[in-house]
């Protein structure tokens, strides 16, 4: 099956990103994923090769949330639920992985939440 040029671009910039973020126990990895319909946000510890924290919009307390601004609303409400998370497991400074998606609507909404409940980029 063949590649689309858009599909192997963000494949290139997934992985040039990965070659320079690691996540350790001291600053562990922020990886985004989004889709159409829905985002993802996980924590990782790349030593260990464990997740830390993890939320999405798929997570209960965002699903039963009333939702404001549409999926970029959302968004901002994973951030802060991540947030909330990953400072419950004592972690306050992450390095974010976009994942090879671009830094703006959804991606930067989630990253202003995540630093609104205290996390440090």
């Amino acid at each position: 099956m063949k590649t689309s040029k858009k599909i192997a671009a963000h494949l290139k910039r997934k992985k040039r990103i990965r070659k320079k973020i690691n996540g350790t126990a001291e600053r562990p990895r922020l990886s985004v994923f989004r889709s159409a319909r829905h985002i993802y946000a996980q924590i990782i510890d790349d030593t260990a090769g464990v997740t830390l924290a993890a939320a999405s919009t798929m997570s209960p307390e965002i699903r039963t949330a009333q939702k404001e601004g549409g999926k970029t609303g959302v968004a901002k409400m994973v951030g802060k639920v991540l947030a909330q998370r990953a400072q419950d497991r004592g972690i306050i400074k992450v390095a974010m992985d976009t994942n090879g998606f671009r830094y703006h609507g959804r991606l930067k909404a989630l990253s202003e939440g995540a630093r609104e409940q205290g996390l440090v980029f």
